[in-house]
């Protein structure tokens, strides 16, 4: 094979007392797509910084081209033709589309910005991503996906060969994934080289040459062509065999703990849901993007009040007015959102974890912090939250433990009914697991779980019944029996109930 665009070799690098790379090796050829996945604080997303000039090593070497060179910014890394797409991510939402692209680096005639120029320039490399807007557009009024797009366009207009993606499809609708996965292997085709990090593994198998596999800092293994499958992934990934992924089983479910009648959201006003959910019971709710389910939960927690609609816990009506109301009743929801509606990123994992239960644990009106300091305590173990103390801000833990934290700040308040919006979104396979795994321990304990998943595999493997919507209104409900994939989509699409004859799930 010809010499590497770009390799790592022995990459260490600590914060603090904690070591996050530990001689981690990599390297990636022209016109090759290398997927590197491990679960949350395995270092990808350190090293990737590495790589992209963000962060400089301790020890170890970056060879471009077979050259050693030193990336001492991500100044350096541009000049060398080697762009980062954050995750979240990185543009001036006030500004068109062609000044973000130029941003920092614009042409200049006469002293002053040479704006035909980038619009000129601009035009050619958001035709290259298929983006059809114009470089005047205002990058506020662009969809998420279009976003995504014009940040790729802006490392196509530094000339970069090799372009690093960090969960570019975590925040896409379907269709926008798909439209982004196509460009991908474009670009590939083009000879540029693509180092992609995604949680999704089936995003990975249909896209990847070749698989890097990080595990706790380290080089866990490496697959390429016929050995890239979802069980050698999970299995590098988490150093074990995870033989059952879905650990759900049917619990005996009591009388309905949630009942819902007449629920009209501001989202979809002329339609009105109606279900329940018993204790013990796991119900899935599916649906394409904007079909409402989001919309359902925030009102049934008082976010958005409805419309119409009555709402009883253990047989008790419910004025939803507030998240307060709601709390009060017994109802918790974990948010799609954990960094803008879950979590206060400032603040350490104790404060976080107390939130919600600031009315509840205080002593003569002031905040019992030895109540506070035991919960914390509580949750970090129950939830296995990895974090270094209670003090450390939220902000510095990976994705799956901040899941967790907003998680464990919403048990501390002993809910008789958990909803949760998107509860493994952009976490790793093993936080994905240990969370499947409390929500069963929560059925088995007589708890209510209403979840919103839009990945149909964890809707399949987590549901004792299924709730799909589609645009506002309930299209169907679906018995474990009855589950599967074509089941789901037929109704999520508006062609209504259908008899099919479902994959039995285990």
């Amino acid at each position: 094979m010809s010499v590497p665009v770009l390799e790592a070799r022995r990459i260490v690098k600590s914060f603090g007392g904690v070591r996050a790379l530990r001689g981690v090796s990599l390297a990636v050829h022209a016109g090759e797509v290398l997927a590197v996945i491990g679960e949350n604080g395995a270092g990808k997303s350190t090293l990737m910084k590495i790589l992209a000039g963000v962060q400089g090593p301790d020890t170890g070497e970056l060879i471009i081209d077979g050259q050693v060179r030193a990336i001492r910014s991500v100044q350096e890394a541009l000049s060398l033709g080697i762009a980062l797409i954050h995750q979240e991510l990185n543009l001036a939402e006030t500004l068109d589309v062609g000044a973000n692209i130029y941003l920092g680096r614009e042409p200049q005639r006469m002293g002053w910005i040479d704006s035909g120029r980038i619009n000129r320039e601009s035009r050619v490399v958001l035709e290259q991503v298929g983006l059809a807007v114009s470089p005047e557009t205002l990058v506020s009024e662009l969809t998420i996906g279009q976003q995504q797009l014009v940040e790729i366009a802006k490392a196509l207009s530094v000339k970069a060969r090799v372009l690093i993606m960090d969960e570019p499809t975590s925040s896409l609708s379907g269709y926008e994934a798909q439209n982004l996965l196509r460009l991908i292997r474009e670009l590939r085709s083009r000879g540029v080289a693509i180092v992609y990090i995604s949680h999704r593994l089936g995003e990975v198998h249909g896209l990847a040459d070749r698989v890097e596999v990080l595990r706790d800092g380290e080089n866990a293994g490496q697959l390429s062509g016929g050995e890239i499958s979802h069980p050698a992934m999970v299995r590098l990934m988490v150093g074990r065999e995870l033989s059952q992924f879905y650990p759900h089983k049917v619990h005996p479910s009591g009388a309905p703990v949630l009942e819902v009648e007449g629920l009209r959201t501001r989202a979809h006003p002329r339609h009105a849901v109606n279900f329940q959910v018993r204790a013990g019971e796991v119900v899935g709710m599916a649906g394409l993007v904007g079909a409402g389910r989001t919309e359902v939960l925030e009102a049934l927690f008082g976010i958005t009040p409805a419309l119409a609609g009555a709402v009883r816990v253990d047989g008790r009506a419910l004025a939803a007015e507030s998240p307060r109301a709601a709390m009060d009743a017994g109802l918790a929801l974990v948010p799609e959102d954990r960094k803008h509606d879950g979590l206060v990123l400032e603040m350490g994992v104790r404060e976080n974890i107390s939130l919600a239960t600031l009315h509840r644990d205080q002593r003569r009106g002031f905040l019992n912090r030895q109540q506070e300091r035991a919960l914390c305590e509580e949750m970090v173990g129950a939830m296995r939250i990895k974090t270094p103390n209670a003090e450390q801000p939220v902000q510095f833990l990976s994705g799956g433990n901040q899941q967790k934290v907003v998680i464990g700040k919403w048990l501390a308040t002993r809910p008789r009914v958990l909803l949760l919006d998107e509860p493994t979104r952009g976490v790793d396979i093993g936080a994905k697991q240990e969370i499947y795994l409390l929500m069963e321990e929560l059925a088995s304990k007589g708890v209510a779980v209403l979840f919103v998943s839009s990945d149909l595999e964890e809707i399949l493997g987590m549901s004792d019944r299924v709730l799909v919507l589609h645009e506002g209104r309930l299209a169907g409900e679906l018995s474990r029996g009855e589950l599967s994939e074509e089941a789901v989509m037929h109704l999520a699409t508006g062609a209504g109930p259908r008899v099919s004859h479902p994959v039995p799930v285990s």
